[in-house]
């Protein structure tokens, strides 16, 4: 439900703009193109710098923002790691007493992103939900076990390994202490 209404709230204006005609009075003219004042894009164009945008604007609304701890490199890089997990991992599923056994190996510098996103989300979300989490490392990447309570199997086995990964609204929460030089893994 709140993805849906967060949803509704960042595509809305983007669609009543959309719907704005493009013949108002106070249109003014751009490469040939009638623009309005009111016709601002609203999408940053990419996931990673939206993120970092949306940290950066609630850091600088803070009054309480210690700047000399914010650490904006420390969460792009997270987020590189990220980008490298989803986009690049190759994760093999095996049942595991009371759940299942991922293991999830990449290439080159895929393999330190899978080793640091694995530990750090097996330590946050360990015993969330009733489901336990514990993860190594190994040749080419890591292996995270996930154990489930019974009623649980089939959605463990449905999500996946990246569905596990996504479980846990914690991620937002995460990325502002990553900028604020906090730990978040514990």
């Amino acid at each position: 439900m709140l993805r849906f209404v967060t949803a509704l709230l960042l595509f809305a204006p983007a669609a009543a703009l959309a719907q704005a005609p493009m013949h108002d009075h106070g249109a003014a003219r751009a490469g040939g193109m009638e623009m309005h004042a009111a016709a601002i894009p609203t999408q940053p164009g990419q996931g990673a710098f939206a993120a970092i945008q949306e940290i950066v604007e609630i850091l600088e609304r803070d009054p309480a923002t210690e700047w000399s701890k914010v650490n904006i490199e420390a969460l792009r890089q997270h987020l590189v790691d990220m980008n490298s997990v989803t986009l690049f991992a190759v994760a093999k599923a095996n049942p595991a007493d009371n759940g299942m056994r991922f293991t999830v190996t990449g290439q080159g510098e895929v393999q330190s992103s899978i080793r640091r996103m694995v530990a750090a989300h097996a330590g946050v979300m360990n015993g969330v939900g009733g489901w336990s989490f514990t993860s190594h490392d190994v040749d080419g990447g890591a292996v995270l076990t996930v154990a489930v309570p019974p009623a649980d199997a089939p959605k463990l086995k449905g999500l996946g390994f990246m569905g596990v990964m996504t479980r846990g609204m914690h991620h937002q929460e995460h990325h502002l202490m990553i900028a604020r030089s906090l730990n978040p893994h514990h």
